[in-house]
C-alpha cells in the first residue's frame, strides 16, 4: 500500500484522499492500483454505502498522471511501464464509471487530465470557487484520455470539442454550467458537507443540495454562440479556417491556442469524437483510448512536448508533423488500430 493515498472508512462511508501534494496529487501506478483495490473491496462490503473522493493538503484535487514517468518509460523500457500505468489507470476509470455505490468527488482546486478521469465517473461531482478544470494534453503531445472521448462529445453544443482542442481552463461556475459538475459548493463548507454525509450516508443528495449555492455567471456561457459556430467543422483545418475568418479578439486567442497544440493530438481528439459513436459502452471507449495511449507515448511529439512544457519550460515545442495538413489519415489509422489480442486493454472482471 502506498502512502501517497489515504484509504479509510467512517462507519458506512468509505474515504479516498489523494496525498501527493508536491505534485498536486498527480497519479502514479501505485496510487491507481491502491485506489482500485480499495474500491473493489468496498464494492463487496455491505457495510459501505457511499464513497468520498477528495485530496489532502495542497492547492488541487489532482493535476493528472505522472507525465515525467511516462516520458522516461518511452526511452528506458520501450513504453512498457507507461502502458502498465495506462492499463491500471483506465481500469480505475472504468471501475468508477460502473461503480454500483454512490461516489462523491470533490473537485476543489486543480482538476486536470487524470483528475478528470477519476472525478467525471462519479455520480456526484462537486465544484468550488477554486476549481480549475482542463484537459491540457495537446500541449505535451498526448491526447484527451481517461474517458474524455466519452465525456466531451456529450457536452452541450461544441463545448467538448473546444475544450479538447484549446486546453481551456474552466472555473467551478463554468463546470456547473457545462454539466461537468453536479453541484457548486463554496470550499468553506466542504468539511461540514463531508461530516454530514458521514453522519447520514442515506441523505447524500439532500446534503449536497442544502449546501449548494448559485455559482457566478459562467464566462463560458457568454461564448457559447462563438464556440458552437467556430468549432462546428469536422476537421482541424476547417476549425482553424473558421477561427481565422472571425475578426474578434476571442477568435484570435482561441486560434493561437489551437495552433500551438500538437497537430497530431488535435486530429486524434477529433477522430475520438467521430469513433465514439461506434463505442458500444465505456469499456469499448477505454480499450480504444488504451490503443492510442500505447502509441502516442512512443511518438517524438510526446517527448518534445514534455521537454517544452515541463523540462526546459520554453513552451516552444517543435511538432512533427508541424502542420495539420501533415497529419494523414493513414497515420491516424495506425494510431487507432487494434493491438495484438494479448496486449489489448481489459476491465476488471468484477466491473463488467
Amino acid at each position: 500500500m502506498t502512502d501517497l493515498i489515504h484509504l479509510h472508512s467512517h462507519g458506512h462511508v468509505a474515504h479516498v484522499s489523494l496525498n501527493r501534494p508536491r505534485a498536486i496529487h498527480a497519479l502514479t501506478l501505485e496510487m491507481c492500483q491502491a485506489m482500485a483495490a480499495a474500491l473493489l473491496d468496498w464494492r463487496q462490503d455491505e457495510g459501505i454505502d457511499v464513497v468520498l473522493l477528495d485530496h489532502g493538503e495542497g492547492r488541487g484535487f489532482c493535476a493528472g498522471g505522472d507525465v515525467a514517468a511516462l516520458r522516461n518509460s518511452a526511452t528506458a523500457d520501450g513504453g512498457k511501464s507507461g502502458r502498465e500505468f495506462f492499463h491500471a489507470e483506465y481500469r480505475l476509470n472504468h471501475l468508477l464509471f460502473t461503480y454500483p455505490k454512490p461516489v462523491v468527488a470533490f473537485m476543489d482546486g486543480v482538476t486536470m487530465g487524470g483528475g478528470v478521469g477519476i472525478s467525471q465517473p462519479a455520480r456526484y461531482r462537486v465544484a468550488t470557487e477554486n476549481t480549475k478544470f482542463a484537459m491540457p494534453e495537446g500541449a505535451i503531445g498526448l491526447f484527451p484520455d481517461v474517458g474524455a472521448g466519452h465525456y466531451l462529445p456529450r457536452l452541450r453544443g461544441q463545448v467538448g470539442k473546444f475544450l479538447a482542442l484549446t486546453g481551456a481552463r474552466l472555473d467551478g461556475a463554468e463546470c456547473a454550467w457545462a454539466g461537468l459538475a453536479t453541484h457548486y459548493i463554496e470550499s468553506a463548507h466542504l468539511a461540514e458537507v463531508k461530516a454530514r454525509i458521514i453522519a447520514a450516508p442515506d441523505q447524500v443528495e439532500a446534503v449536497l443540495r442544502e449546501f449548494s449555492s448559485r455559482p457566478p455567471e459562467p464566462r463560458l456561457k457568454g461564448n457559447k454562440e462563438r464556440i458552437d459556430r467556430l468549432f462546428a467543422p469536422d476537421t482541424l483545418e476547417g476549425i482553424i479556417a473558421a477561427l481565422k475568418g472571425d475578426d474578434s479578439d476571442w477568435a484570435a486567442r482561441e486560434l493561437a491556442a489551437v495552433t500551438s497544440k500538437c497537430p497530431t493530438t488535435a486530429k486524434v481528439a477529433l477522430r475520438q469524437f467521430e469513433e465514439n459513436a461506434d463505442c458500444k459502452d465505456f469499456a469499448a471507449e477505454m480499450a480504444m483510448e488504451y490503443r492510442i495511449a500505447a502509441r502516442m507515448i512512443m511518438r517524438p511529439d510526446f517527448a518534445e512536448g514534455v521537454r517544452a512544457v515541463l523540462v526546459d519550460k520554453d513552451n516552444a515545442p517543435t511538432w512533427d508533423p508541424a502542420t495539420p495538413e501533415g497529419v494523414s489519415e493513414a497515420m491516424l489509422d495506425e494510431i487507432f488500430a487494434p493491438l495484438p489480442e494479448s496486449e489489448e486493454w481489459t476491465p476488471f472482471p468484477e466491473a463488467t
